[in-house]
C-alpha cells in the first residue's frame, strides 16, 4: 500500500476527530454553556464517578499510568532511532508514524477536554461570587498585603502557643476534605464529595522540576507532593482539591482553597493559606515597590520568617538548570489555555481576593 491509498483508507478517522475537535472549540467559546452544562452537570457527576473508581485504591493510580506512558514513549523513540541506524527507515514508514501521532494528538486533546479540559472556559468562581473588578494598583496591593501579613501573624502564633503538630499525610487529607465540608454550609458551589487525594510517587522529581502538586485528568486523582516542607502542605491539599472540583485555572484553584482554609476554623490549614497568600501579595508588590514588600517581610514574627526562611533553604537545595526550562513550558502551557500571565497567573488570585475584600469586608 502506498502512501497516497494509506491516507485515503485512514481519511474518516481524521474526519471524525476534526469534528470532534471543532465542535470542543466551538462550545469552548461558550463560556456560560461550560459552566452550567458542562461543568455544574457532565463534569461534576463524572468526577465523582472516576473519584469513585480510582480513590478507594491506597497509591497513585495515575502516577502508574504516567510511568507506563513515559516508559512507553521511551520504548517508541529508542524503536525509531535504531531503524535509522539500520538504515530501514523510509519516507512511507515517515508518514505512518507522522499519521499515527497525529492521531494520537487529537485523541488526547479529545480526551484531556471532555475529562477536565474544559473547565479552563467556564466562566468560574468570580462569577459565582458576583465578584467585579478592583483597581488593581499599589495602594490596594499594600493593603492586601498588610491584612495577609497580620492573619499569618496571628495564625501562627495561635498555633506555636498551641504546640500544634502537623498531622501524617493521610489524616491531612481527612482534614482537608472537612475544611470543604465546613466551607460548602457557606460557598455551596464549593461541595467536595469522595475523597481521592494522594501522595505523589514523583515527590522527589517535583522537587527539582518546581511542582508541588498535580491534578490527574485521567483518574480523578489529586496528586500531592508530600515532601515539600509541611507548613505548605495544607493550602496544597485544598488547591488540588480545587481543581478537581473544577477549577482549572490556577488563580481560581488557588481561591476555592482560599475560602475552604478561611472559613474552616482549623488554624493549620488557615495558617498555611495566609502565608502563602501573603507571599504572593508581597512578590505582586514588589514589582512595584520593593521597599514596602521588604518592610512587611520584616513585619512578620519570628516564627513566620523562620517558616519562610526553609522554604527558603529548601529551593536552595534544590536548585538546578532544569528547572527554569520546565517553568517556562509549563508557563507556556498556562498562556495556551486561557492563562496569558503564565506562572503569574498563580498570583492573580490577589486581584481576586482584593474583589472579595471590597464585596465582604473580610478575609
Amino acid at each position: 500500500m502506498n502512501i497516497v491509498s494509506f491516507f485515503k483508507s485512514k481519511k474518516w478517522v481524521l474526519t471524525v476527530l476534526l469534528v470532534l475537535i471543532i465542535v470542543i472549540r466551538l462550545w469552548a467559546g461558550n463560556h456560560y454553556s461550560v459552566e452550567i452544562f458542562y461543568t455544574k452537570d457532565f463534569y461534576y457527576f463524572f468526577a465523582i464517578m472516576l473519584r469513585i473508581l480510582f480513590g478507594w485504591i491506597p497509591f497513585s493510580f495515575g502516577d502508574i499510568l504516567y510511568l507506563a506512558a513515559g516508559c512507553w514513549l521511551f520504548w517508541k523513540v529508542i524503536k525509531s532511532f535504531g531503524s535509522l541506524v539500520k538504515k530501514k527507515f523510509t519516507w512511507e514508514i515517515f508518514f505512518r508514524k507522522l499519521y499515527k501521532l497525529i492521531i494520537l494528538v487529537a485523541i488526547i486533546y479529545i480526551v484531556f477536554n471532555i475529562f477536565w479540559g474544559l473547565n479552563y472556559t467556564r466562566k468560574g468562581i468570580a462569577w459565582q461570587l458576583h465578584l467585579t473588578g478592583v483597581v488593581y494598583n499599589k495602594a490596594n496591593l499594600i493593603t492586601m498585603q498588610e491584612l495577609l501579613l497580620q492573619k499569618a501573624n496571628e495564625t501562627k502564633k495561635i498555633l506555636v502557643t498551641q504546640k500544634a503538630l502537623y498531622p501524617d499525610k493521610n489524616n491531612l487529607f481527612k482534614r482537608a476534605k472537612k475544611c470543604y465540608d465546613v466551607a460548602e454550609k457557606e460557598y455551596p458551589f464549593i461541595k467536595y464529595k469522595t475523597t481521592s487525594v494522594k501522595s505523589s510517587f514523583y515527590g522527589w522529581l517535583g522537587n527539582y522540576l518546581g511542582f508541588t502538586g498535580y491534578y490527574n485528568p485521567l483518574t480523578g486523582e489529586a496528586q500531592v507532593n508530600t515532601t515539600v516542607p509541611k507548613f505548605l502542605l495544607p493550602y496544597i491539599t485544598l488547591h488540588e482539591i480545587g481543581h478537581q472540583l473544577g477549577y482549572a485555572k490556577e488563580d481560581e484553584a488557588n481561591f476555592s482553597a482560599y475560602l475552604a482554609a478561611a472559613n474552616s476554623g482549623d488554624t493549620l490549614f488557615q495558617y498555611s493559606a495566609y502565608l502563602d497568600l501573603f507571599v504572593y501579595a508581597n512578590r505582586e508588590v514588589f514589582y512595584l515597590d520593593s521597599t514596602a514588600s521588604k518592610n512587611a517581610v520584616m513585619r512578620l514574627t519570628p516564627a513566620v520568617k523562620a517558616d519562610l526562611l526553609e522554604w527558603k533553604r529548601f529551593n536552595e537545595r534544590y536548585n538546578n538548570l532544569v528547572e527554569p526550562a520546565i517553568s517556562w513550558m509549563y508557563g507556556k502551557y498556562l498562556q495556551i489555555n486561557q492563562q496569558p500571565k503564565g506562572l503569574r497567573s498563580y498570583n492573580e488570585v490577589i486581584a481576586m481576593l482584593m474583589a472579595y475584600y471590597e464585596k465582604y469586608g473580610k478575609i
